[in-house]
């Protein structure tokens, strides 16, 4: 799991059927080494509804296509919390 900020959303004209329904949003890692000036960002699969501004919990991998929600779907990063603290 990382520790990410929602820093912006992408809309997609076309998508695979199995990601109809999936809001695709720009994470930026929270922590990361800064590289030439800037975080690491990261497109996540929101399954909460996070907005902008917002800290989230993200998983990458196979544990992203895992979940109870995602079930087999071709994404690399999913949202899984939207913390309240961090």
């Amino acid at each position: 799991m990382e520790l990410a900020k929602v820093v912006g959303q992408i809309w997609a004209t076309q998508k695979a059927e199995s990601m109809k329904g999936y809001k695709l949003l720009i994470t930026e890692l929270i922590g990361d080494q800064l590289i030439d000036g800037n975080r690491k960002r990261i497109i996540a699969a929101d399954t909460l509804g996070a907005g902008m501004g917002e800290n989230v919990l993200i998983v990458k991998g196979s544990s992203a296509r895992a979940g109870e929600i995602t079930g087999v779907v071709p994404i690399d990063a999913t949202i899984i919390a939207i913390l309240d603290e961090k």
